[in-house]
């Protein structure tokens, strides 16, 4: 099986945007995923949402990406996550 050519051309910067449960340290937990898989990310810059009954929480992280196998395995690492619903 051959891999495609990345549509992507690294390094860029790169949205992820993170759904889960709303828990304590739910986000702590999310930052430390991120931060594991993209040393350089400033936590301070992340984005969290609410939702309307404050059941979810949404985080927009924005990387700097380095490469496809950087973004597998941080994807991967997020939805191994127990609390992580859904990714973009």
């Amino acid at each position: 099986m051959t891999e495609e050519p990345s549509l992507i051309e690294y390094p860029c910067n790169f949205p992820i945007k993170i759904m889960g449960k709303s828990h304590q340290g739910f986000t702590q937990e999310i930052l430390t995923i991120v931060k594991t898989h993209a040393p350089d990310f400033d936590d301070t810059t992340v984005e969290v949402r609410v939702s309307r009954n404050g059941a979810y929480l949404s985080l927009t992280c924005i990387i700097c990406a380095t490469s496809r196998t950087q973004l597998d395995a941080l994807y991967q690492a997020l939805h191994d996550h127990p609390l992580v619903v859904m990714l973009l």
